[in-house]
């Protein structure tokens, strides 16, 4: 496959990605976090950058943009229900649509929930999905701008892509995530193991970004209030799906 995914650590826990299609030479941007890093990613693999992809409008997504521009000046695509607070866009888009990168078709999702307009943007000839702030690593985004249903109703959204698709969430918080998880689910083996490759790529330096769908699902707390051993920990057995979430999300604004 031509595609390769670079990730690149920014600022103190954020991460952007860069795209790159070895066939055309094509290189994308998903979110802006800090200018440097990604500019000297570009030029350690002599790579020309020709998109940029914004999931949503929070500064530590975008703030590096125009730094970037002046060197790379480059297509920027954004969410156009969220214009008004993102850079200038070259293309707006919204949930379903689609546009072509090199060879690969993309197709925008709105995950609105931590912020409104919020988009991810899914890959499948790469079974890749930049999902930033709203599905994470073991967790989700804070609920900033939206309800636990909005919020509910995008988690199912990606919950329906393929299982071996590749969660490229935008922040390093998985070890907190995990320390979190494992208070809801703490019987699950699953997400006991995790936590423990966790801890052990952290201390090495590396990434956990990005995990697989199949990953979140098996072991993601927020992904996971239909699952009967939750909702009795909980105290929620007869509950909806969307309030076991909301609990979970109100649990984890408190911990």
């Amino acid at each position: 496959m031509p595609i390769e995914i670079v990730t690149v650590p920014c600022l103190s826990d954020n991460y952007a990605f860069l795209v790159h299609d070895s066939a055309s030479g094509r290189t994308a941007l998903v979110d802006v976090p800090e200018a440097v890093p990604i500019l000297n990613a570009l030029s350690a693999r002599a790579w020309r950058l020709d998109e940029v992809w914004l999931t949503h409008h929070h500064p530590d997504h975008v703030q590096g943009l125009a730094r970037v521009l002046k060197d790379h000046p480059a297509q920027v695509t954004g969410a156009g229900a969220d214009a008004h607070r993102l850079p200038p866009l070259n293309r707006r888009v919204g949930d379903g649509d689609t546009f072509d990168f090199a060879d690969q078709s993309v197709l925008v999702l709105d995950v609105s929930g931590h912020t409104r307009g919020h988009i991810a943007f899914y890959v499948p000839g790469a079974d890749a999905a930049f999902t930033a702030d709203s599905l994470m690593a073991l967790g989700c985004g804070r609920l900033f701008e939206g309800t636990a249903d909005r919020m509910w109703d995008s988690l199912t959204k990606l919950m329906s892509l393929p299982p071996e698709t590749q969660i490229f969430s935008g922040h390093e918080y998985t070890a907190s995530n995990a320390k979190f998880a494992l208070t809801i689910d703490p019987d699950n083996p699953e997400l006991i193991s995790r936590s423990k490759e966790i801890a052990t790529a952290r201390a090495a330096g590396i990434p956990t970004v990005p995990s697989t769908l199949a990953q979140e699902m098996a072991t993601n707390p927020f992904l996971r209030a239909s699952n009967p051993d939750i909702r009795h920990r909980l105290g929620l057995p007869d509950a909806t799906d969307v309030q076991v979430f909301a609990e979970i999300r109100a649990r984890k604004d408190a911990f």
